[in-house]
């Protein structure tokens, strides 16, 4: 069998017994992908996930470094974005959300990691831009828009927050935490 048809396949039931909740077997499998064809990223993503799911967020962290060096992707920056916000490295963390948004910008992990982060770091006005680029994208994603609305309700635009509130309660009549916070404005 060729290394790739090998590494496919390794990937494949990695990615599969990690669906299924089977850690070891999955880390398993990634391994053997990685060992079969080391010029790809995505068996050592599933290693970060594993990490993180066993709560070992420095083996995390050098999974997803891992990734990134063989091919930087959004999903590694916004893998290691969240594992340095939890980490209490808000700025770090910001900055690759940051990165993750500019190679995509409807990675919505990156996005939220973003805006949590801009919150801790009184940051917030730099939310709006890349939330506004979602929403061209994807107007109709009603929990970017509600975050939209509290980040511009933090800077001071509440004009703005009840128009895109309005908006979100138009397309989304149940969104109850958007009907809140606009009637607090």
């Amino acid at each position: 069998m060729s290394s790739h048809l090998d590494y496919e396949i390794n990937k494949e039931l990695g990615e599969c017994y990690l669906f299924m909740g089977e850690l070891d077997k999955a880390e398993s499998y990634y391994h053997k992908a990685a060992g079969s064809n080391g010029v790809h990223p995505d068996p050592y993503l599933g290693l970060a996930t594993i990490a993180v799911q066993r709560g070992d967020l420095d083996q995390a962290m050098a999974m997803y470094r891992k990734a990134d060096g063989i091919s930087s992707s959004d999903k590694s920056l916004a893998g290691m974005g969240l594992i340095c916000a939890q980490q209490g490295r808000h700025e770090e963390a910001f900055d690759l959300h940051g990165r993750a948004l500019t190679a995509n910008p409807e990675n919505l992990i990156a996005l939220f990691g973003l805006v949590q982060t801009a919150h801790m770091l009184g940051r917030t006005g730099e939310a709006i831009a890349p939330l506004e680029h979602y929403l061209e994208l994807n107007p109709g994603k009603s929990e970017v828009r509600y975050a939209l609305g509290g980040c511009l309700t933090t800077c001071g635009r509440p004009d703005e927050a009840k128009a895109q509130l309005e908006r979100l309660l138009e397309m989304d009549p149940a969104y109850g935490p958007a009907a809140e916070l606009l009637a607090q404005l």
